[in-house]
């Protein structure tokens, strides 16, 4: 089913003008949701404005907006002061600079839109992917829409342009707050880093290859009890932080990644050589001459004495 707009804008740049349609670039069908249900009756239930005071519900149309400028005093905003605001402000995207795409920090990007030309704009639009892509560059404007004026970035992609809703400097917490101590590397170290980097590192990034799994495990989880079907959900074990010898969780981390065999086990001990027996050890102790001489002649006085 082909997309729908939702909205429309002007990209303008010196004396070019570009009219464009929005797209949502990201699609909720395959979301989980829960609807709140009363616990007894299992029925959903209804959110409703109610006055402090008396408790009642506020009907709708008694709803208005207002701005409180100090303790409990609000100043009353319609609804068509703000619409005319609005179309009194410029509808169209007003490109002020283009900037190397690399030099916006993604923790500014917020969510997007696709981008594509009305009836007539194709070679404007199309001359301003072309320019884009090859300048690696994109383009930084600023939109009203929705009650507010934001700061918006174009950059190509494929042959279409992207919409990227920016957060304003103030909208982000600067880095100096956040504590971040100091710490020294080894040279080793940071070589095994840049190793076990380069083991995992691939040329481009395919988001392809990765799935939602908790969804996929809520969704199984669901069909299975819809049918009455008894489900395992025994935890996994959870991870226990350990403090460890950095080298060592290094080169364990590339021997898994296959870059770097495993640290072969250190060989048994060879068994001590036995000392080979003394030659005293091996022969019966040589007799003395004298004492042969003593047992001959006692041998010759028993055998006379019998004679």
């Amino acid at each position: 089913m082909a997309a729908r707009a939702s909205g429309s804008g002007t990209i303008s740049f010196g004396l070019v003008n570009i009219p464009v349609k929005l797209y949502s670039a990201s699609d909720s069908s395959g979301k989980i949701s829960f609807n709140q249900l009363h616990a007894d009756k299992k029925i959903r239930l209804k959110q409703q404005m109610i006055d402090p005071e008396t408790g009642e519900p506020v009907p709708r149309e008694k709803i208005v907006k207002g701005y409180e400028y100090a303790k409990d005093q609000y100043l009353i905003i319609n609804e068509d002061e703000l619409e005319k605001l609005e179309l009194a402000t410029s509808r169209s995207m007003d490109i002020t600079e283009f900037v190397p795409l690399a030099a916006v920090d993604p923790l500014y990007f917020e969510s997007g839109n696709y981008l594509a030309p009305e009836k007539g704009a194709e070679r404007a639009y199309a001359l301003l992917v072309k320019g884009l892509e090859d300048m690696k560059h994109a383009a930084i404007a600023k939109y009203v829409a929705r009650g507010k004026m934001h700061l918006i970035l174009i950059r190509p992609l494929g042959n279409a342009l992207v919409l990227q809703y920016l957060r304003y400097a103030d909208e982000v917490k600067a880095l100096s707050e956040i504590p971040v101590p100091e710490a020294k590397i080894s040279d080793a170290e940071l070589g095994l880093a840049r190793q076990f980097i380069s083991s995992l590192a691939k040329p481009s990034f395919d988001i392809n290859q990765y799935k939602d799994e908790y969804r996929e495990r809520l969704k199984d989880l669901l069909d299975r009890k819809v049918k009455g079907e008894s489900v395992d959900l025994t935890p996994a074990p959870a991870p226990q932080a350990k403090v460890v010898d950095l080298m060592e969780a290094l080169k364990a981390s590339l021997a898994r990644t296959g870059a770097m065999p495993a640290a072969p086990a250190p060989p048994a001990a060879a068994p001590a050589p036995t000392a080979p027996p003394d030659d005293d050890e091996r022969k019966p102790p040589r007799r003395s001459p004298k004492s042969d001489e003593v047992a001959e002649g006692e041998a010759t006085r028993k055998k006379k004495a019998k004679s």
